[in-house]
């Protein structure tokens, strides 16, 4: 029942959606954010249009609706990418395969600064990485088995190259991304020492274990520490009472020199 609705939206919305842009055909570029210009105010309807079913599929528990979704209504991708727990615009994005948009990360074709609506094409290559609440802006470039970090912003029309680690903001090149190349296990290196490696392991965590202090003992740190936190507290009291004290002595002496 639920699918049903879902490709009933995208049925309906589909075919305004066509209408429209037989009006208008959609554009890339820099336009006043103003009603008067058509390049906005379509922009606005196309919004809407998608709205409802971009709403339903995403509701829904299985992300492959999300990408039926984007490709009704032009947006390049495969169903091999994961692009559900991010936000991701409706137009004039292509994706590769195996893209993985991060928890809350936004990929953008559009945005408004001021009073400035950009529209730009966004093209993200195979086998990208795109790190939690990561922003990328419109007309971003980002290349084959690149990764952009977790919090990191692109610029409008920032080309991100192969193989590499992007990290900030602005997002700079961090260093050069070894997880797709061949070989891996063998830059990684093997361990030849299995049971050194071992007993290393277990001395530490017995180590570890045997200086945890007992419920005693911690109750006893406890009472130090909150003791400790009282008398610093005091003190401190003490110097802002002795603070504002000297304070109102100065004003009555400044009052009675006048």
């Amino acid at each position: 029942m639920y699918i049903t609705l879902v490709f009933s939206a995208i049925f309906i919305s589909k075919i305004l959606f066509v209408a429209v842009n037989v009006i208008h055909k959609p554009q890339v570029g820099v336009f006043l954010r103003h009603p008067s210009d058509k390049d906005y105010r379509y922009w606005c309807i196309r919004n809407i249009i998608k709205r409802w079913p971009f709403w339903l599929s995403h509701r829904f528990p299985f992300p492959f609706l999300d990408n039926i979704c984007f490709k009704a209504f032009g947006v390049k991708t495969k169903f091999s990418n994961s692009l559900f727990e991010g936000w991701v615009d409706t137009e004039f994005i292509s994706f590769g395969k195996n893209v993985v948009v991060g928890q809350g990360a936004i990929v953008q074709s559009s945005v408004i600064i001021g009073n400035l609506l950009i529209i730009k094409r966004t093209v993200i290559e195979d086998d990208v990485r795109i790190g939690s609440h990561a922003i990328i802006m419109p007309g971003t470039y980002i290349g084959k088995r690149s990764v952009l970090a977790a919090n990191s912003i692109t610029t409008v029309d920032q080309k991100l190259e192969d193989n590499y680690i992007y990290v900030g903001i602005p997002a700079k090149k961090f260093k050069r991304n070894y997880f797709f190349e061949d070989g891996l296990q063998d830059k990684i290196g093997q361990v030849e020492d299995v049971e050194a490696l071992r007993a290393k392991y277990e001395k530490i965590y017995t180590k570890r274990y045997d200086e945890k202090p007992k419920y005693k003992e911690r109750k006893k740190i406890k009472r130090k520490t909150k003791a400790q936190e009282q008398y610093w507290y005091g003190l401190e009291l003490e110097e802002r009472e002795e603070r504002e004290e000297g304070e109102e002595d100065d004003m009555y002496d400044d009052m009675f020199n006048i």
